[in-house]
């Protein structure tokens, strides 16, 4: 019965869990550090409106509450790795104007992969303000909501390497959010 162990087989699943796992615990930690500094420091989600919405989102990916409670005391406490957010702009293929919000520690580092994936996707990383105007933000149930105002028409080709770059982009540790005008 040689080559038939189970243990190999379960081995290989949960090694392609677990790494699916550990990059949406990466994304909701980051989320829930973003969150506590933003909101002033407060690390109560009584107090603190976008952290009780970053731990309600690590809930959803059954983030343990150890981990949760880890990003926490990270924020609060402040000092090396300071994770910022900051939100790129630029064009995808057809012209279609996208705004991706990141949470990075290294802004140096995370421009560069993500222009590294516009250009391999057929698209360009745009300055600040170059399709902000396209989009509106506004709460809805306690959630910010980033709509497009502007939609623009693709065709099947074009919806595919849209979906390509989306998706790489997910694929990303830092990336938090995507947001599109294709319509």
């Amino acid at each position: 019965m040689s080559g038939h162990s189970k243990w190999s087989k379960v081995k290989h699943q949960k090694a392609t869990t677990d790494v699916v796992k550990g990059a949406a615990f990466t994304k909701a930690s980051r989320a829930i550090t973003l969150a506590v500094r933003e909101g002033g420091g407060i690390p109560d989600p009584e107090k603190n409106f976008r952290l009780r919405l970053a731990i309600e989102k690590a809930r959803a990916v059954n983030m343990p509450k150890e981990n949760i409670a880890r990003a926490i005391d990270k924020a609060a406490g402040g000092g090396a790795g300071d994770i910022e957010q900051v939100i790129y702009e630029g064009y995808g293929p057809g012209g279609v104007a996208f705004m991706v919000e990141a949470a990075t520690d290294n802004r140096n580092r995370t421009v560069s992969v993500v222009k590294n994936m516009f250009e391999r996707n057929g698209g360009t990383l745009a300055g600040p303000g170059a399709v902000s105007f396209l989009f509106t933000k506004s709460v809805e149930q306690d959630q910010m909501v980033i709509r497009s105002t502007y939609t623009v028409p693709v065709t099947e080709e074009v919806r595919d390497q849209i979906d390509a770059l989306i998706a790489d982009l997910e694929a990303l540790d830092d990336i938090q959010q995507i947001f599109t005008n294709v319509e």
